[in-house]
């Protein structure tokens, strides 16, 4: 079940694709990693999820990432009484009242953020589609009126793009849902709307190293932090629904190139996230400027490509994940494709772990060899190799588990669990024999492998050896 693309899907669970022989057949059609959106379902939900997953990953025997997506601190009104329209022009009024909301008022049982609130200040309700400017900022309630009307269902999330926010990234049902996931043994969390590299910070201490963090960019505040974020974080989702709520939707392509940049450069793991193939939640094939979206994402060299609503609540799921899975391949066999990758490439740091992966790619390029073949145990030895975008497979041999769920989403990466080994021997024998078995390279090829000695001991890459299958 070798993917012959280096840039991974990650693909969104729900109702419409919640059957055991559905997340198989997802599977089949591209899927690398799964992802459980925490903000719909129930524990239970989940739970199925999970053994359907861990069940396919036992039959194929290819390890299969899950994220765990978290709700995050959003703000919501409370509910509304049946086919509201709000009317532009009009006063709305946001209160503390727990009652239901009509077309005069809503429940808004946020105080906490009333203090952080100015006159002149927007609130955008439902992803943007209501738009209130706030008049005044009362002790119980906000005055507003509102400039642009609609209907309005109840729970509809707030987003306020002039303020900083005094809530935390982790609300009390993350915190749950968390404990959860660390017990279910997810692979991957993700935070939503990280303000600053503490959010993150604030996580670490409740998942330790049981799960890696992707932290989510949907803040503009966010942005000013984007160095500190990537550093604390083990990876990054530039998730452009909420980011395209809160700034002009003009300005987030540049800030999708900006993040990937800067992930590529940290050589931490980056996902585009939102809308990718949207029009496939309700047809059979995607639009041209959809397909144009994707493609430019792989152009650009992200880790990841996600589907969301497409495969959680759409009409084709299975349809949406192999329409990206042949977008990727399309895109990688295109004569521009390298050119754009090597664009962004980067300069390692002054280690000797760094100094031997980036050697690899060069000696891999020099003598044409069929693949680049890492040991590693906690992972970063496989994070330099895919950082470094060799034109040639990267095989990973690790013998945690975790560590193989974990690299599922990361770019031109294969990874295989197996025993350390535990001698030059062993080593080379282990490697060639792997990376035949598992088609990547052929009798007569040669393959760079780089590990760590002592064997079997953590520690860094620092050793570089050519072999011959």
């Amino acid at each position: 079940m070798r993917r012959t693309r280096n840039v991974k899907v990650v693909v969104t669970l729900g109702p419409a694709s919640k059957s055991p022989d559905m997340i198989h057949r997802l599977f089949l059609a591209g899927a690398d990693v799964f992802r459980l959106n925490m903000s719909h379902g129930s524990h239970e939900d989940m739970v199925e999820y999970h053994s359907a997953i861990r069940k396919i990953e036992k039959d194929l025997g290819r390890p299969i990432g899950i994220l765990a997506d978290l709700q995050g601190p959003k703000l919501r009104i409370g509910g509304m009484k049946d086919n509201i329209i709000l009317k532009e022009g009009c006063d709305f009024y946001l209160d503390l009242i727990d009652n239901t909301g009509d077309q005069l008022r809503a429940c808004f049982p946020h105080q906490e953020v009333f203090e952080t609130l100015q006159v002149g200040m927007l609130l955008l309700i439902d992803d943007g589609k209501i738009r209130l400017e706030i008049k005044e900022v009362l002790p119980d309630k906000l005055h507003t009126v509102i400039k642009n009307g609609g209907p309005l269902a109840s729970n509809k999330g707030v987003n306020v793009p002039d303020a900083i926010l005094p809530v935390r990234a982790l609300s009390e049902k993350d915190k749950i849902d968390i404990e959860f996931c660390m017990r279910l043994g997810v692979d991957w969390v993700a935070l939503s709307f990280v303000q600053r590299a503490e959010d993150i910070t604030e996580a670490r201490d409740i998942i330790g190293d049981r799960a890696w963090i992707m932290a989510k960019m949907e803040k503009p505040l966010a942005m000013e932090h984007l160095d500190e974020i990537i550093k604390e974080s083990d990876g990054i989702m530039v998730a452009r629904g909420d980011l395209g709520v809160e700034l002009p939707v003009e300005k987030v392509p540049g800030l999708q190139k900006s993040i990937v940049g800067a992930c590529r450069e940290a050589g931490k793991p980056v996902v585009v996230a939102t809308q990718m193939l949207e029009s496939m939640v309700d047809s059979a094939g995607p639009t041209r400027a959809e397909v144009s979206d994707v493609a430019t994402a792989v152009f650009e060299g992200v880790d990841a490509v996600m589907l969301s609503a497409e495969s959680a609540v759409g009409n084709y799921p299975a349809e949406s994940v192999a329409m990206m899975n042949s977008v990727a391949n399309s895109v990688q066999n295109d004569s521009h494709y390298r050119s754009f990758i090597e664009r962004a490439l980067t300069l390692p740091e002054t280690t000797s772990a760094d100094a031997i992966t980036r050697a690899a790619r060069q000696v891999a390029e020099t003598i044409k060899a069929s693949s680049i073949i890492c040991y590693t145990n906690s992972g970063s030895t496989a994070l330099r190799a895919s950082r470094e975008r060799p034109d040639v497979p990267i095989l990973v041999l690790t013998p945690r588990r975790d560590t193989a769920r974990r690299m599922a989403i990361v770019w031109g990466v294969h990874c295989v669990e197996t025993e350390d080994a535990s001698s030059f021997r062993d080593m080379v024998d282990k490697a060639t024999s792997i990376a035949k078995s598992e088609e990547i390279s052929i009798d007569g090829s040669q393959v760079i492998i780089t590990a760590g000695v002592p064997f079997g001991t953590p520690g860094g890459t620092n050793i570089l050896r050519i072999a011959t299958i």
